[in-house]
């Protein structure tokens, strides 16, 4: 079996589009500009499902940096002349927002994990039932 892994920069060139499919699963629809040079950008369409195109649809709007890692898909279908026609995209598995929070605003979004509180617990007892 091959790899296909990739980790990729850059910024979304316009608003991520969220669907539900017929399954019931989410997917989000974007692409980036990676920047190869001052003048020089390459721009990819990026695909994300469930949880991950739920968030990227939340929190990202063209401009937004992102790092995307994830593989490299070839799509294909008939165009409305019955042509067959493709083109690559890549598949998001985790995407992770570089654009800085704005204060303030709704793209304000932090986790913090809930630190264990031991004071309304009961004090340990010597009594170990081991």
């Amino acid at each position: 079996m091959d790899i296909n892994n990739l980790t990729i920069i850059g910024r979304l060139t316009r608003e991520p589009e969220l669907k539900s499919v017929t399954s019931g699963k989410y997917v989000c629809r974007f692409s980036i500009a990676n920047q190869k040079s001052k003048d020089q950008a390459n721009f990819f369409d990026c695909v994300a499902w469930e949880k991950t195109a739920e968030m990227v649809a939340q929190y990202c709007k063209k401009g937004t940096r992102v790092a995307i890692t994830g593989s490299i898909s070839q799509e294909t279908w008939d165009d409305k002349d019955g042509q067959k026609r493709s083109k690559v995209v890549i598949v998001a598995s985790r995407v992770q927002f570089l654009t800085p929070k704005e204060s303030g605003s709704e793209q304000e979004h932090t986790y913090e994990p809930r630190q264990p509180s031991f004071k309304d617990e009961e004090p340990f007892s010597d009594d170990i039932p081991f």
